[in-house]
C-alpha cells in the first residue's frame, strides 16, 4: 500500500481512554508506524458531560504528535443555559425526525450545540491533502457533519465507524439517539461503515445501508499491551483480601455501574465476602451524586478509581475473580476481552452488541439490563463454583486469541482503506503532497 495521508475525526483522544478511543488510538499509531501519515482532529472534552454542562474535566494541550500521530484539538462551545439544553435539544430532533422531508433542518439544528468552531474552520479552511477521512460515534454527529461535507468537497472517501447503541430488545429509549434520519443519511452517503457485530451490520441492513458498505470489524486486544499485571500487588495496595468483583468503564446508570453496586450490596446481606473495583474512565456526575448519597459502610466495601494508569488496570484484572458490565451502552465491549485475555468469566447485559460478544453460559453470562436479582445470582454462582468460572474464563481467552487480537482486525481494517481510497480514482496525496501543517 503506497504511502497515504489520513484524517481521524474522533469526538474524544489520548490521553483519555475509552473504547472507541482506544480503537481509533490504536488503527492510527499502527497506520503511522507503517509510514502512513495520521491526523487526528478532536475536541478539547476528558469528561463526556463536558458536551453538554460547564465546569467538566478537559485536556489543555492542543496540539500534540504522540506516537507518530498528529493530534489537533480543538475547544468545545456550547449554546448558553443548564445542561439539560442538550438532551431537550436532541429529544426534539429525535421527534422533529419524524416528520418526512425534514433531514437537512435536523441536520443543521443537530450543530447547534455542542459546536466546535475551530475544528469546522479548519476543515473549510486547510490546504493539507488527505486520502480518507474516518469518523466515529454517530450519536456525536457535531463532528462528523462537517467532516462528511469536507470529504465530498475533496472527493475523497468518507468512512464512519459509527459505534451504534442498539439498546436493549424491543426498546428504542437508546436506539433512537443513534438512528435519527439524518444520521441514518450520513452512513448512506459514507464508502464504507465500519460494524462491530453482526446485529449492528443487520440493523443497519434494515436502514437500507448498502451491503458492500458494510464491514464488520469487531473489537480487539493486543496481547502484549496486557501483559504484566500483578494481582497480588492490586491486592497489597489496596488492602483487599476478600473475592473481588471488577467493572472496568465510564461510571453510569446506562453502563450499569449502579446495578453492580446494588447487586453486590445483595450479595453482603446474605452474608457473601465480596469486594467491588470500580475502574472508572469517566465519571459521569450522576455517579458522583449517587456515590456521595452511598452510606460510608458500603463505600468502605467498595475500590473506585478514577482515571487508573494502564499498569493500575491490568493489576486489577489480574487481582479479580469474577468482571461485570451489565451495560446497555456498548456496542462491543473491549474490557471484555481484556477480561477474558485474564482468564475471568464475565458478565454483561442483554443489551447492544453484547449478546454477539458473550456466548451466554459458555464463557460468561447475560442479564437483563437493570435485573440486580439475577446479577447477584451469577455473581454468587461464579464465587461459588471456581472451576465453572475457570472453564468460562479459559474459553474466552481461547476465543480472543483465535479471533480477536488486533494483527487479525488491523488487516481488515486495512483491506477497507486500500479498496475504498482504490475506489476514489485518486492518487495517494503522500506521493506528491507537502507533509500537513497546523
Amino acid at each position: 500500500m503506497a504511502r497515504m495521508r489520513f484524517l481521524h475525526v474522533i469526538q474524544r483522544y489520548y490521553p483519555y481512554v475509552g473504547g472507541s478511543e482506544l480503537y481509533f488510538q490504536e488503527l492510527g499509531e499502527r497506520l503511522a508506524a507503517e509510514g502512513h501519515h495520521v491526523t487526528v482532529l478532536t475536541t478539547d472534552a476528558w469528561d463526556l458531560d463536558h458536551f453538554w454542562a460547564p465546569g467538566r474535566r478537559r485536556v489543555e494541550e492542543a496540539f500534540a504528535v504522540h506516537n507518530g500521530v498528529r493530534i489537533m484539538r480543538y475547544p468545545v462551545q456550547r449554546v448558553p443555559g443548564p445542561p439539560i439544553v442538550y438532551p431537550v435539544l436532541r429529544r426534539l430532533l429525535v421527534e422533529l425526525g419524524k416528520v418526512p422531508g425534514t433531514v437537512p433542518v435536523v441536520r443543521r439544528l443537530s450543530q447547534l450545540t455542542p459546536r466546535v468552531p475551530e475544528l469546522r474552520r479548519y476543515l473549510a479552511t486547510t490546504s493539507d491533502h488527505y486520502d480518507l477521512v474516518n469518523t466515529t460515534n454517530i450519536t456525536l454527529d457535531f463532528t462528523i457533519v462537517p467532516s462528511l461535507a469536507f470529504a465530498q468537497r475533496r472527493r475523497i472517501p468518507h468512512v464512519c465507524t459509527p459505534f451504534i447503541h442498539l439498546g436493549e430488545p424491543g426498546n428504542r429509549y437508546i436506539l433512537r439517539y443513534y438512528s435519527q434520519p439524518h444520521q441514518i443519511d450520513l452512513l448512506r452517503k459514507s464508502a464504507a461503515v465500519l460494524t462491530q457485530t453482526s446485529r449492528e451490520t443487520a440493523f443497519l441492513l434494515q436502514q437500507r445501508i448498502p451491503l458492500d458498505h458494510l464491514h464488520e470489524i469487531g473489537g480487539w486486544i493486543r496481547p502484549e499491551a496486557l501483559e504484566g499485571g500483578d494481582g497480588g500487588r492490586f491486592r497489597a495496595r489496596h488492602n483487599i483480601s476478600a473475592p473481588i468483583v471488577l467493572s472496568i468503564g465510564a461510571t453510569a446508570y446506562d453502563k450499569g455501574t449502579m446495578h453492580v453496586v446494588e447487586a453486590v450490596q445483595r450479595l453482603w446481606r446474605q452474608g457473601l465476602d465480596v469486594h467491588l473495583v470500580l475502574i472508572a474512565s469517566n465519571v459521569l456526575a450522576q455517579f458522583e451524586r449517587y456515590w456521595e448519597e452511598l452510606e460510608p459502610s458500603t463505600r468502605a466495601r467498595i475500590t473506585l478509581i478514577k482515571a487508573a494508569p494502564h499498569s493500575e488496570k491490568l493489576d486489577a484484572l489480574a487481582a479479580a475473580n469474577v468482571f461485570a458490565l451489565p451495560s446497555r451502552t456498548d456496542s462491543f465491549g473491549i474490557v471484555f476481552l481484556e477480561a477474558w485475555y485474564y482468564g475471568l468469566p464475565t458478565i454483561g447485559a442483554n443489551a447492544g452488541g453484547i449478546p454477539d460478544v458473550i456466548q451466554h453460559g459458555r464463557d460468561g453470562y447475560l442479564v437483563r439490563f437493570g435485573d440486580t436479582q439475577q446479577l447477584a445470582v451469577y455473581i454468587e454462582q461464579l464465587l461459588h463454583d471456581p472451576a465453572r468460572a475457570g472453564a468460562m474464563g479459559k474459553r474466552g481467552r481461547a476465543k480472543v486469541m483465535a479471533e480477536m487480537t488486533f494483527e487479525k482486525k488491523f488487516q481488515r481494517l486495512l483491506g477497507v482503506y486500500q479498496a475504498v481510497t482504490a475506489t476514489s480514482g485518486r492518487s495517494p496525496a503522500g506521493r506528491d503532497a507537502r507533509p500537513p501543517h497546523r
